[in-house]
């Protein structure tokens, strides 16, 4: 095919950026009314957007506290029956000939009637579907002052929405309103939209990449144009002459094959935090449309132009099945065990992008890899873009709650398809994944998308993805994260296996465990994780305090209790897996206090055991995700850190087990394995030792290991233990952040694994942990130094064990001179355990200056 003509311009022209009119878009966020249809007195809530109509109201007031107690509850729903009205006002100087004015909106539940100046702009026949995004070109309409006004309605059983499944109650109000953003766009006749730029890398040599522009380009008059598609790109200026009829629309690619600025050399690379830095760079696209000669302007050659832009990463993921089956990932040519978790959005889709900010922090902290999006999560771009900044790997794509009866609301494919199985349901599906591949492939940050989640597409919509995937985006396209295959797509490449439910630590490292660590588990846990007794005081409206014994407590509050777990109907409703799992292995909790920390401990050594057994059986274990990484509202169950952005116990154990290099205890065999996931080899003196619940010292070990980049060593094999309980203490001395303690039992963990299903496998017998906590001891000693530096207070704390003991699972928190917890502190350990007379130095940072002290929890 005969190559485009081609046009290579320089800075120092004419025709510089400077003088490019650029698009203008306008978000309409601040200076909304919202009020209900069955209202008619002239009253109105002040509103923002994006919002839902829950989150409006909370936002004015009503139900305070909604989600602690069982306030959520009382909540009239019958209100949310008739349609909502957002209504706006705002101003629009005189549109030029030649403009036009776009309004766009980005995310609507689930169905609207959009008007502008008491004229209809769409109905809601067409304007339906969460993620749907709509367009509306409005130059007819638009006035100097102008009126918009959208009723809403919220969806009905059946319809395809926004989904919590049953992580959480539902939503009462089901999401009605504008989640995301409303905004105007004031362009020239010739609109430029959804840019995006693809990559190839040289993967043997990284320093050279060859870059596809690719953009939708619309003429939206009634006369054809013929103009220049202009891109720069760090300095560098290329052009390509095109002409399009009227209304024309169309997609436009570019290769390095067009022009040699997309041949880029010597390029800055996006890589995922742990793997290097994530660049970016970004991409200016103009099309340009020269003056009528008989314009007054017609010396200026971007009269018509309108300018769009684009922040992309030069990077190349991958996908490919091993050869036992499994799913596996690359970035830039290089292999990585994905590590990752699920995330929700606040349950009133409340989330900005500040606290978006906080969360991915946590995540690093963590050292997640991977955050995995089962819905197309985000109230605007603000959570990608966070994503692309801060080297965050995403998997992105639909959720399971349209694939069961009980979520959707009417029958499904419950063996095969799911929901989305009618020609009504497939189109709109369709159009809905074609609107968020558009909107969101731009980001580096998303590796794949998920196209099911429990079920697979139905033929006709698979069709549909791998059109997609041949033309709109070429990531990997997974058909669900449970274990299928197609005739179309191949294999999943994937599990989904469980369990959800507490199972022993060793379940991870046998051959028998569904969820264990082989193969891409993409969504699995311990199940209950508790968050810390200021959030179970807060979540459950104040009955912790005073803590009572904790049989009466959990008698006397057990719907309360219950009802802050999920909201699944048949499981992880209750305590009574963590309750048995507690008094089996530690003993029957003496209180709340008691009770707290035993089923910490429980998260704890589960969470870790989970995935170090995915780290140390790689390459034969892809990817695992736990399931969740946060709360849609308060809970007691799947999290990491809690609605109020709390760690858990869990947290802290996925960062132990994820340090970049990191001494790890196999349950089963007893060995001890270096791994190290940076990309360069690590050499360093290990070191094992074993005490007893007396503090006796049975066993001490030295080796030198070396550890190759991405792999592993075999480092110590443990002595059999001579007595019921131990602790096995696992260091590298120079490398600070790598100390392991767990707590061992010559009792053995026995599964039923007959009874294995997806929730878990039952356990028949716990190993008995006891003297555990008999032997141990909570005492130590702390001095902190404190100093202010860049906005931050910067803490170290030096935590000593005075005794002949080992100090087990100490917490620690910082609080005010009032006795009240501080938030937002970043504690570089957590949870630690000494040996007796040892000592360990630990950091935490909080924004600002504020009196404190250290203490145990």
């Amino acid at each position: 095919m005969m190559k485009k003509p081609l046009i290579l311009l320089i800075v120092s022209l004419m025709l510089t950026l400077s003088s490019w009119a650029q698009q203008h878009e306008t978000i309409l966020s601040d200076g909304w009314q919202c009020q209900s249809s069955a209202v008619t007195d002239g009253s109105w809530y002040q509103a923002n957007v994006p919002s839902t109509v829950m989150g409006v109201l909370t936002a004015n007031g009503e139900y305070p506290n909604v989600l602690e107690g069982i306030n959520y509850k009382h909540i009239d729903k019958s209100r949310f029956d008739v349609p909502w009205i957002y209504q706006k006002s705002f101003d629009v100087e005189p549109l030029r000939h030649y403009e036009h004015l776009i309004l766009r909106f980005e995310g609507i539940s689930y169905s609207a009637n959009i008007w502008l100046n008491d004229q209809l702009v769409a109905g809601r026949e067409t304007v339906k579907g969460p993620f749907r995004i709509f367009e509306f070109d409005v130059t007819a309409l638009v006035k100097d002052h102008n009126t918009l006004k959208v009723e809403v309605y919220r969806a009905q059983p059946g319809d395809p929405n926004i989904g919590f499944v049953d992580w959480n109650p539902r939503p009462a109000d089901e999401s009605m309103g504008l989640f995301r953003p409303v905004s105007i766009i004031r362009t020239g006749p010739v609109r430029i939209s959804h840019p995006n730029v693809r990559s190839i890398v040289n993967l043997r040599t990284f320093d050279e990449a060859w870059l596809t522009v690719e953009a939708d380009v619309e003429n939206l008059s009634d006369k054809p144009y013929t103009g220049e598609l202009q891109g720069e790109l760090e300095g560098c200026i290329f052009s390509v002459p095109y002409t399009l009829k009227a209304y024309e629309k169309r997609t436009i690619r570019i290769t390095s094959d067009d022009t040699p600025v997309l041949h880029v050399i010597h390029p800055r690379l996006w890589w995922c935090y742990t793997m290097g830095s994530p660049e970016l760079y970004t991409l200016r696209l103009q099309f340009i449309v020269p003056s009528s000669p008989a314009s007054a302007d017609s010396s200026l050659l971007t009269l018509h132009s309108s300018l769009s832009t684009v922040r992309f990463g030069i990077r190349q993921v991958g996908s490919f099945i091993t050869r036992d089956g499994y799913r596996a990932f690359t970035l830039n040519g290089q292999r990585f065990l994905l590590t990752g978790a699920g995330w929700t959005d606040d349950i009133f889709l409340r989330d900005t992008p500040e606290r978006y900010e906080q969360q991915l922090q946590l995540v690093k902290n963590m050292n997640l890899n991977t955050v995995r999006l089962e819905g197309f999560w985000g109230t605007s771009q603000a959570l990608y873009d966070l994503c692309d900044s801060m080297g965050i790997l995403l998997l992105a794509g639909w959720s399971c709650h349209w694939e069961w009866e009980s979520y959707l609301g009417k029958p499904t494919d419950e063996v095969n398809y799911g929901g989305i199985i009618s020609d009504e349901d497939i189109r709109l599906i369709s159009q809905s994944y074609d609107d968020q591949v558009r909107y969101l492939r731009h980001h580096p940050s998303i590796i794949a998308w998920f196209t099911g989640s429990d079920r697979r597409p139905a033929p006709a919509l698979e069709q549909h993805y791998d059109l997609v995937r041949q033309t709109l985006d070429d990531r990997p396209m997974i058909i669900s994260a449970k274990e299928l295959e197609s005739d179309l797509s191949g294999t999943s490449g994937t599990k989904m296996a469980g369990p959800y439910e507490y199972v022993a630590p060793v379940y991870w490292y046998s051959d028998e465990a569904p969820g264990g660590a082989f193969g891409f588990n993409t969504e699995t846990c311990v199940g209950a994780s508790l968050p810390v007794k200021e959030s179970i005081e807060q979540m459950l409206g104040g009955y912790t305090s005073p803590a009572p014994a904790d049989s009466s407590f959990f008698t006397l509050h057990s719907s309360l209790i219950n009802y802050h777990c999920t909201a699944s109907a048949s499981e992880f409703n209750s305590m009574r897996v963590l309750s048995e799992t507690i008094r089996q292995r530690y003993g029957k909790a003496k209180d709340l206090n008691d009770f707290i920390r035993k089923g910490s401990m429980v998260s704890y050594d589960g969470t870790r055991a989970m995935f170090e057994a995915f780290r140390h059986n790689y390459p034969r274990a892809t990817g695992i995700v736990q399931w969740m990484l946060n709360g849609a509202r308060p809970g007691l169950y799947w999290q990491l850190y809690d609605y109020y952005l709390r760690p858990t116990a869990a947290y802290y154990a996925v960062r132990k087990a994820l340090q970049p290099v990191q001494l790890i205890y196999n349950y089963k065999t007893h060995e001890v394995r270096a791994v190290n996931s940076t990309l360069q080899p690590v050499s360093a003196e290990a070191r094992l030792t074993v005490y007893d619940t007396n503090g006796q010292l049975l066993d001490e070990q030295h080796t030198t290991v070396n550890i190759p980049a991405g792999g592993h060593a075999d480092a110590f094999t443990l002595k059999p233990l001579t007595t019921k309980n131990a602790f096995l203490f696992l260091e590298f001395p120079s490398l600070n952040t790598s100390h392991n303690v767990y707590p061992l039992s010559t009792d053995t963990d026995v599964f039923d694994w007959e009874k294995s299903d997806w929730t878990g496998t039952p356990m028949l017998h716990h190993a008995d942990h006891q003297d555990i906590i008999t032997g141990s001891t909570t005492e130590c000693q702390l001095k902190e130094r404190h100093v202010f530096e860049s906005g931050r207070t910067i803490v170290t704390i030096e935590v000593t064990n005075p005794t002949d003991r080992v100090a087990y699972f100490i917490h620690l928190g910082l609080y005010t001179p009032k006795g009240e917890l501080i938030d937002g502190v970043d504690f570089d350990d957590n949870y630690i355990t000494l040996e007796p007379h040892g000592r360990r130095t630990i950091t935490c940072t909080f924004v600002g200056q504020q009196k404190f002290r250290v203490r145990t929890r």
